[in-house]
């Protein structure tokens, strides 16, 4: 399983900006879960900012709430993040995480390679 991040990049302070993230090679006996975005700045630890299950049930880190929302599109093995109303502290390389139930094994998790996301004030 591969996932490819793209949609980062340099947004003004109140801009938006659109990530997705694609994940391949899952298989057609394999099921993906839960896709996540977190984030990270360097020097800090990763954080969640946004969980997706399957069913589309959503989560959110409470600096995002109201401002990003996480979609998914399970025909196409993609999950997106709307950005909107960014903020300066919203800069960070922002990684997509999928849980995926391997047949046989259990439930792996799989990670992007990160993509940057700069606002400026």
């Amino acid at each position: 399983v591969q996932l490819q991040a793209s949609g980062g990049g340099l947004a003004q302070s109140g801009g938006s900006l659109r990530l997705s993230c694609v994940a391949s090679g899952i298989g057609p006996i394999n099921e993906m879960r839960e896709m996540e975005w977190y984030r990270q700045v360097p020097g800090n630890q990763r954080e969640l900012v946004a969980t997706i299950s399957s069913d589309g049930r959503t989560k959110y880190v409470d600096s995002v709430k109201g401002r990003f929302t996480i979609s998914r599109d399970n025909a196409k093995n993609t999950a997106y993040l709307q950005m909107s109303s960014l903020k300066p502290e919203d800069t960070a390389v922002y990684y997509c995480n999928a849980a995926v139930i391997i047949y046989g094994v259990g439930t792996l998790h799989f990670w992007g390679q990160g993509t940057l996301v700069t606002v400026s004030s």
